[in-house]
């Protein structure tokens, strides 16, 4: 696989979303996804978060590649079945992998490994962050807005499939 394409995975988990009279209640859907570390993404909220995911290493299958990355940057393992969502194209021209599975997690929780990044940029020097700060759930509504735009047919996707 290219440099240019990464895989993921988007966690999921079903929730009440509204009573309707004394019994009823109705169910929604809630995403996870992660904010990118670093002093350039620090301030950035809409369009910044994305699912998990990262680049795809020589021998491993995107979706291998998809659970490790998951495990990296939140420090959850996952559990399938994975639903595929096929991929998507971010503005950037990078292809993203991507597979829902059904969990639930503590996002206070998450841990990630750390990356390499020069700051300022052009100053040559580098220093190390995490490669998420964090990872809250969205409602799906939210999510719309607060995913990076390359993404956001996932969210369709995951839909139809649940």
């Amino acid at each position: 696989m290219g440099r240019r394409q990464s895989a993921g995975l988007l966690m999921y988990r079903r929730c009440a979303a509204a009573r309707v009279g004394a019994a009823e209640v109705s169910l929604a859907v809630e995403v996870l996804l992660a904010h990118p570390g670093g002093p350039y993404w620090a301030e950035r909220h809409s369009g910044a978060w994305s699912i998990p995911k990262g680049g795809v290493d020589l021998g491993e299958t995107p979706l291998e590649a998809a659970m490790r990355e998951f495990r990296e940057e939140t420090g959850f393992d996952p559990a399938g079945p994975y639903l595929p969502l096929g991929t998507v194209t971010q503005r950037s021209g990078k292809i993203v992998h991507a597979w829902a599975f059904e969990g639930d997690c503590d996002p206070a929780a998450a841990s990630s490994n750390l990356t390499s990044t020069e700051w300022p940029p052009r100053s040559g020097r580098l220093i190390e962050i995490p490669e998420i700060d964090r990872v809250s759930f969205f409602a799906i509504d939210v999510a719309r807005e607060v995913i990076n735009a390359g993404q956001a047919r996932l969210l369709d996707r995951l839909l139809e499939l649940v």
